[in-house]
């Protein structure tokens, strides 16, 4: 039987990619090691905080094709669990931390057996009429403190041992956390499982007839993205020392949906990058517009949606993967 034919440009062109690809992240590494000693970290933690947040959330829309109006019931509920826990019960913050990931996550599977029974616009308006639940439970309850929320949260020590309440020693422990479940979704993205994921978003029925149970997937994914999301949410109590009934209004949801399709939906780094605009635009704007920042967020939104389809980060891959077929074409 004879070889395929590769071309003879190929093997180069390989090791030339993965050599840049290597030495981007190397990059990105040590500028974001050396960050916090020129960037104010408070403001780092908070992009870190809703770059996962996007992140997680991208794992359900972008990859499973899922849009869930609900993140913010994840993401606020961890907060308030965890905060909860560090001033209450005096738990470490990694504990506290770990605690409202997990509760998050029951919570996303609570959501998904029941969102993942419709499909379309019924699925979204299930998860967002659930998270409203959920923001009335926390206004209601007592010890959430209600419409001022839970305050003075305690950041502690790490182990026991490092003192968190040093914004620099805080900003690599969110940098640890961000990095582990970056690598998560990743792993989770390139896995069979991501796979299958994206042969239900492409053609569910066509996923059904091969045999895989679609609806054990779907709720899997949900459920992931469920704790990551309370994985983020608990990480901005800890930085912030607060859990408000920001953290689990529906605007919040909306939020992370406009960070997600401005950076590149159904892309690793593009939830990242939208994270990075938003926060950026409304630290700068918030005390030079005020309320406007809400209606400058939209015009984003409308620009982005008629220009730039695949999002920024989308759009430069696309730019690339253009160059690299003219170039294959010229050899």
């Amino acid at each position: 039987m004879n070889s395929p034919v590769t071309h003879p440009a190929a093997a180069p062109r390989a090791a030339a990619h993965s050599n840049r690809h290597l030495l981007g992240w190397s990059v990105a590494v040590v500028l974001a090691l050396a960050a916090p000693w020129a960037i104010y970290p408070t403001f780092l933690m908070k992009v870190l905080c809703f770059a996962l947040f996007a992140c997680a959330f991208n794992l359900l829309l972008g990859y499973a094709g899922l849009l869930s109006f609900g993140h913010a019931a994840f993401f606020g509920g961890s907060a308030y669990v965890c905060a909860g826990l560090a001033k209450h019960v005096g738990l470490t913050p990694e504990l506290a931390i770990l605690a409202g990931t997990a509760v998050a996550a029951a919570m996303g599977g609570v959501f998904g057996w029941l969102a993942i029974r419709r499909s379309g616009i019924y699925l979204t308006m299930i998860t967002l009429a659930l998270a409203q639940l959920v923001f009335f439970i926390a206004l209601q309850l007592p010890f959430t403190g209600g419409e001022d929320g839970l305050q003075g949260v305690p950041r502690g020590r790490l182990f026991g041992l490092v003192e968190l309440g040093d914004n620099h020693a805080m900003y690599y422990f969110v940098l640890a956390v961000f990095a582990a479940a970056f690598w998560l979704i990743r792993r989770t993205v390139h896995s069979p499982y991501g796979q299958v994921l994206k042969a239900i978003r492409e053609n569910e029925p066509r996923a059904i007839s091969l045999g895989y149970d679609v609806h054990r997937y779907k709720l899997l994914a949900f459920v992931i993205s469920a704790a990551l999301a309370g994985t983020a949410g608990a990480l901005k109590a800890i930085v912030f020392q607060l859990a408000s009934l920001t953290d689990v209004h529906w605007h919040m949801s909306g939020e992370v949906v406009l960070m997600t399709l401005l950076g590149g939906l159904g892309t690793l780094l593009g939830p990242a990058a939208g994270a990075l605009v938003i926060v950026t635009l409304e630290n700068e704007l918030a005390d030079k517009v005020g309320p406007w920042v809400t209606v400058i967020m939209g015009a984003i939104f409308v620009v982005c949606v008629l220009a730039f389809r695949r999002g920024l980060v989308g759009e430069l891959l696309a730019l690339r993967g253009a160059r690299r077929d003219e170039q294959d074409e010229q050899d």
